[in-house]
């Protein structure tokens, strides 16, 4: 892509090649992303007409009337500029070019400075093509040739920045950080080497390279253009993979498996950041165990919003009939540059699979809680967003009786009846959870392991990986099902459990599933949502209402109890009070085996 400031657009992630050796300051001042990152710099601050521009005003300024930094700076000599000055000094440059370093030095390392702070605010990412390999060793030596790569590109980094600040200042730092500059995420990538009678019909489907290995340089911090999801994913017939060709230079694909659904999440470069979050959030799938194997679903995050009508430009899922496969679409655009609209097409499009093959999918979490006197139970938690289940889960944790909560899922799983008993699946082997709603210390407790996205704004989320992925896709049993109320005040001698007494009366509480929204997506106040599942429970309501009469029958009969759990999370002042007293229930409820 070309990025020419006003009148393009500058890019958030950057992409560095994997395959490279770094070990001359002429390969980062020579490349594009630095000329791109110089301009845009140079945009940015011309505008402002900022005072640390004031040495390429006096000797690099070609068109002052100019919009294009192009045609108004001489950049490339900008550029030879830098690269000169990594290993000689002002003194160098006066003599041999005329310009008076001296007079502007302040300004200029203050250009400099502003340049290496904005390299390491963009999203940057190291990218290798290399043949997939199955054997073990071999996967680690590639991994940590990748690797290796990297620490050579961000040691490059901070040499470069360092020696040009040293050079012009003459002060050698008296403390060193080691900030991190090089590529946050790294991936490699191999072609997509599918049999042919295992792929569909539309070949630009396996033109994209396909990611079968991450590594992840912690703190992964992004900052993404939108902190909120909004809105409910319109479930369409469109056989939209016969109208797609995605340029492989500007895609890639991440086959995962959300629960024991195998799913190819396409991801534009410049989304990558969203692609990392779901390499954190699910399990990638290894090649070898695909190549026999088609997607039961397909998701793509970055589609031209030419592609899609009005309704659909904040995301929609397409059954396309002539490949026999459920479509995900997010489209590109600032609005939509918020993982959440990631996670939720794809479990959008798991859920209505679930559905399709006549079981339930769930909006809650599971999780097994033993005690330290050994007794345990299955609990799970059903509700919207925000309702509770992650922090009364969490809460359990915090008193001196609870020997481990073993959480199962977090987010979304399925029910399936088997041998007459309903059991439970996972999706996720992580969580993607709101800063605020953690314990404080938590999220700084697993900061090696996390993805940050928008840690300094309102609903700064965190994606942690909790669980593996063969505890998930195993059958768990359920003891107790609980909806979470998060908006009803549990007032003196009330008790924060109600139990249901049949089905219809269950039905009617989990059908309604109405919270007090938080904040965490565009609502606000009561509201309702079918099910508390915008996820593919409203777009097929009604086999999903067959469904989940047939399933609470079935809890009934067995003898499963069902009924309500007050978090109070929704009312103010309670948002830390309520989880803890509704854990405090559960833990009487477990002691007391009824």
């Amino acid at each position: 892509m070309d990025f020419l400031g006003k009148n393009g657009e500058y890019p958030r992630s950057y992409i560095i090649n994997g395959s490279s050796t770094y070990r001359n300051p002429f390969q980062i001042v020579d490349s594009e992303n630095f000329v791109v990152l110089l301009k845009e710099i140079l945009e940015m601050l011309d505008e402002k007409n900022d005072e640390s521009l004031s040495l390429f005003r006096e000797y690099f300024l070609i068109n002052e009337k100019s919009e294009r930094i192009n045609e108004k700076y001489d950049v490339k000599r900008i550029v030879d500029l830098i690269l000169i000055l990594s290993f000689k000094t002002p003194e160098y440059i006066y003599e041999n070019y005329g310009i008076d370093m001296m007079k502007h030095r302040k300004s200029f390392l203050n250009f400099i400075e502003i340049l290496y702070n904005h390299w390491r605010n963009k999203h940057r990412f190291i990218i290798k093509s290399e043949r997939y390999i199955s054997d073990t060793s071999q996967k680690l030596a590639a991994s940590y040739s990748l690797i290796r790569s990297n620490n050579e590109f961000k040691e490059l980094i901070r040499d470069l920045y360092r020696q040009v600040a040293f050079n012009v200042s003459g002060e050698n730092p008296k403390v060193l950080r080691q900030l991190p500059s090089g590529a946050q995420v790294a991936f490699l990538i191999d072609k997509m080497r599918i049999p042919k009678n295992q792929r569909f019909k539309n070949q630009w489907l396996y033109e994209p390279r396909m990611v079968w290995n991450v590594i992840f340089e912690p703190p992964a911090i992004f900052y993404t253009l939108s902190n909120k999801r909004q809105g409910v994913f319109p479930f369409k017939r469109r056989n939209i993979l016969s109208e797609l060709k995605l340029p492989k230079l500007h895609w890639v694909c991440f086959p995962i498996y959300v629960g024991r659904m195998l799913f190819y999440v396409y991801v534009h470069v410049e989304f990558l950041a969203m692609g990392a979050g779901v390499a954190n959030l699910f399990e990638i799938a290894d090649l070898k165990e695909i190549i026999n194997r088609k997607p039961d679903g397909i998701v793509v995050f970055g589609l031209s919003e030419k592609m899609v009508s009005e309704d659909e430009k904040r995301g929609v899922v397409y059954l396309d009939t002539e490949e026999d496969v459920i479509v995900g679409v997010v489209p590109f655009s600032p609005a939509n540059d918020y993982f959440g609209y990631m996670k939720k097409n794809i479990l959008t499009v798991h859920n209505l699979r679930v559905i399709e093959r006549g079981n339930l999918p769930v909006h809650g979490a599971l999780a097994k809680v033993r005690l330290i006197n050994g007794k345990s139970a299955y609990i799970l938690l059903i509700g919207d967003s925000g309702a509770g289940k992650s922090e009364t889960l969490e809460a359990l944790n915090r008193y001196e009786e609870v020997a481990n909560v073993d959480i199962i899922f977090d987010d979304m799983g399925s029910l399936e009846i088997q041998d007459g008993k309903i059991v439970a699946f996972g999706t996720e082997v992580g969580a993607f959870v709101r800063l605020d709603d953690l314990p404080p210390g938590y999220a700084y407790s697993t900061i090696d392991r996390s993805v940050f996205m928008n840690p300094d704004s309102v609903n700064a989320r965190v994606i942690v990986p909790f669980n593996n992925f063969d505890e998930i896709v195993k059958p768990s049993k359920i003891d107790y099902v609980f909806y979470a109320n998060n908006y009803s005040k549990v007032e003196d001698n009330e008790d924060e459990i109600r139990f249901f007494e049949n089905v219809n009366e269950a039905l009617e509480v989990f059908s309604k599933g109405a919270r007090m929204a938080k904040g965490t997506t565009h609502e606000r106040g009561i509201t309702t949502s079918y099910f508390a599942n915008p996820f593919g429970a409203i777009q097929m309501k009604e086999k999903h209402h067959e469904t989940a009469i047939k399933f609470f029958e079935q809890m009934f009969r067995t003898g499963m109890k069902i009924g309500e759990l007050k978090t109070q999370l929704g009312i103010p002042g309670y948002e830390h009070e309520g989880p803890l007293k509704a854990a405090r229930r559960l833990i009487k409820l477990i002691n007391d085996g009824k």
